[in-house]
């Protein structure tokens, strides 16, 4: 604790180098013009309606569900690292939490924005809260969403007041010191309402009797989905943070945490995913002998329709499962920096592939035998959002990295990222 105290007090006192002005602006440009094109095509949902996108009764979310789910898992390692400091105190991994609080609230905040769009109609949104369906999962979503990123909100602005000029006005310096006593609190908070909307926002398809392919039996009274989300959440957060860490370190040419950190997080994501693979293989050969037969479906028949075959079901849990979670655990892969990223990557990339699998090919599916199967692909407008929510991101995260202390082990003198 010493050590990172001595950090963060040598920051204030000399802060650290960065780019010019001019290269930071020039560097936000490409971003801030891809928001811009996002805000206008949500600015014309907003005005003429969702006849903007290509969703209709068949696809009702579309590509933004997608969004939310995926940023949202992903988004998971905000309130798990938070968990492992200060609950199982992995006091390690303090030097990345401050970039998990802002990776946390820019998904956070990013998921709320567009489900501002994808409500259709944004002026009714209060209703939720004031008019809760209380036998609607998505109901206990939607206040542990808002409940959260209120508590990202009171963690992020610890941070924002360690800012070197902010923390020569006395009373922010009180206040900053005053909301760092209660982050262990709000880390065990946040840790309660991720848990439960990360399996509810899976509980809700798994619920879903109507769409044989996705819906799961129940454990205790939970589908088995419930349980999935919550592992694959905690498994990806890790290997998201340690994709974010690396890519800056990159992109800045500095050393912003050891080596060893990396490592440390790429473990507990393979241990993670580990438990994810095995607990995903035991659903799904429950699904295949017994779940599907007894709704009146032979399981193959939801992978004989283009693109879903079923190399997507071995894709994402041997290629984006066992894979990594063999790579993070190994001792001589999870060592060098080359395999660890591409793990992570992997890991990544199979969380985003199961969202895809519960929001695009359960709706595709035909499960009348007069329904046709039916093919879906975004308008310009869903798409120039998708980016918007990117560019938001890129933008928040590279202002609090350039005017907020986001590694309080960072070094002034410059650095190539190495790694064995």
């Amino acid at each position: 604790m010493a050590s990172y105290a001595v950090a963060d007090r040598r920051w204030i006192e000399r802060g650290v180098e960065r780019t010019s002005t001019l290269r930071f602006a020039l560097w936000l440009v490409p971003w801030a013009l891809l928001l811009a094109l996002g805000v206008y095509a949500a600015g014309l949902c907003l005005r003429f309606g969702l006849n903007q996108t290509n969703m209709d009764n068949r696809f009702p979310f579309g590509l933004w569900i997608f969004l939310d789910l995926s940023i949202i898992a992903l988004g998971a390692g905000a309130f798990f690292t938070g968990f492992l400091v200060y609950i199982l105190k992995f006091k390690e991994l303090k030097a990345v939490l401050n970039t998990a609080v802002v990776v946390g609230f820019i998904c956070y905040s990013g998921a709320v924005g567009i489900l501002m769009i994808d409500v259709g109609q944004p002026l009714r949104a209060w209703f939720t809260f004031w008019h809760p369906n209380t036998h609607s999962m998505l109901t206990e979503v939607t206040f542990c969403i808002t409940c959260y990123l209120v508590v990202l909100l009171f963690e992020y602005i610890p941070v924002l007041l360690r800012n070197r000029q902010l923390r020569r006005v006395p009373s922010f310096l009180i206040f900053e010191h005053r909301l760092h006593l209660l982050v262990p609190v709000l880390a065990a908070v946040g840790t309660l309402l991720s848990f439960f909307h990360q399996g509810s926002l899976g509980g809700l398809y798994g619920v879903l009797r109507g769409r044989p392919f996705a819906f799961r039996e129940g454990i205790a009274i939970w589908p088995s989905t419930f349980f999935l989300f919550i592992l694959s959440a905690i498994a990806a957060g890790p290997s998201f943070l340690l994709l974010i860490t690396s890519l800056v370190e990159k992109v800045t040419g500095r050393k912003l945490v050891e080596f060893s950190v990396l490592c440390r997080l790429g473990r507990i994501s393979g241990l993670l995913t580990a438990v994810y693979v095995a607990a995903k293989a035991v659903d799904t050969l429950a699904w295949l002998n017994r779940t599907s037969p007894s709704l009146g479906f032979a399981p193959w028949e939801f992978y004989s329709y283009k693109p879903f075959g079923t190399w997507l079901m071995l894709a994402e849990i041997v290629l984006f499962g066992l894979v990594p979670a063999v790579l993070l655990l190994h001792p001589k892969t999870a060592s060098r920096r080359g395999w660890l990223i591409s793990a992570a990557l992997l890991v990544c990339g199979g969380i985003l592939l199961n969202r895809f699998i519960l929001t695009v090919q359960t709706l595709a599916l035909p499960t009348l035998a007069f329904d046709e199967f039916v093919s879906y692909l975004p308008s310009w407008q869903e798409v120039a959002s998708f980016g918007a929510v990117v560019a938001y991101g890129v933008i928040v995260y590279s202002l609090s990295y350039r005017y907020l202390p986001l590694f309080p082990q960072e070094k002034r003198e410059g650095y190539r990222v190495s790694g064995r």
